[in-house]
């Protein structure tokens, strides 16, 4: 899951990417409104974490330019501001969700987990024939029996499943689970998958995890 940070403060900015990644999120920082506004029409993002106030342009104009454009990605403010004014002004510029600085990561966390939980239905699960992936628990199990994976193969297992039956582009993969925007060896996919399909107890010729030769993989039941 890509992530896109609108935070001039680095120290904040810092704190919040290193965070997210952590826990497996892609993560992109943009430091002023015009960056930031340019990075969200031009790249896919699957949330957007947004500072009020910013050089340049700010959060909330940012937000309605974006929503003004049909931009779907959930948007959380990240502001020092606290009235029920501002609070009203956010959600009826687009905002998803607001929460006040200072923050505990943990809440923020959660803020973006129930966010990003109706893509993976009401339970936050994914399910590929006798796999079960959370994305709240960060768990993956086999016929009740949890696998250990790494924070990128669940990463990568977790994207594959979100377009489960569709083919999903090596470069795509690239971006989304790696976060890489430019000409870049696309081959460290196919070690992941080994390892993955490994770990998983799958062999190339089973059918949930299959590789479109020349394109890239895709998930089936």
């Amino acid at each position: 899951m890509r992530i896109l940070i609108i935070e001039d403060e680095p120290g904040i900015a810092r704190f919040l990417k290193e965070g997210l990644e952590e826990e497996a999120f892609a993560v992109t920082v943009a430091t002023t409104g015009p960056e930031g506004l340019a990075l969200a029409q031009a790249q896919p993002f699957d949330l957007l974490l947004v500072d009020w106030v910013l050089p340049g342009l700010s959060g909330l104009e940012v937000c309605r330019q974006l929503r003004a454009g049909h931009h779907p990605a959930p948007l959380i403010f990240l502001t020092a501001r606290d009235t029920v004014a501002d609070t009203v002004a956010g959600l009826q510029a687009g905002a998803s969700d607001y929460i006040k600085k200072p923050f505990h990561f943990e809440e923020l966390l959660e803020r973006i987990r129930v966010q990003l939980r109706p893509a993976a239905g009401p339970a936050g699960r994914f399910t590929l024939g006798p796999l079960v992936l959370d994305v709240a628990t960060h768990q993956v199990h086999k016929n009740g029996e949890e696998i250990a994976l790494t924070q990128k193969e669940f990463a990568l297992l977790e994207y594959l499943l979100r377009h489960k039956g569709k083919v999903c582009r090596r470069q795509k993969i690239i971006e989304n689970v790696w976060d890489i925007h430019f000409e870049y060896n696309t081959g460290v996919i196919d070690v992941y998958m080994n390892a993955l399909r490994k770990k998983l107890g799958f062999s190339k010729e089973e059918e949930y995890l299959q590789t479109v030769r020349g394109i890239g993989y895709v998930a089936r039941d």
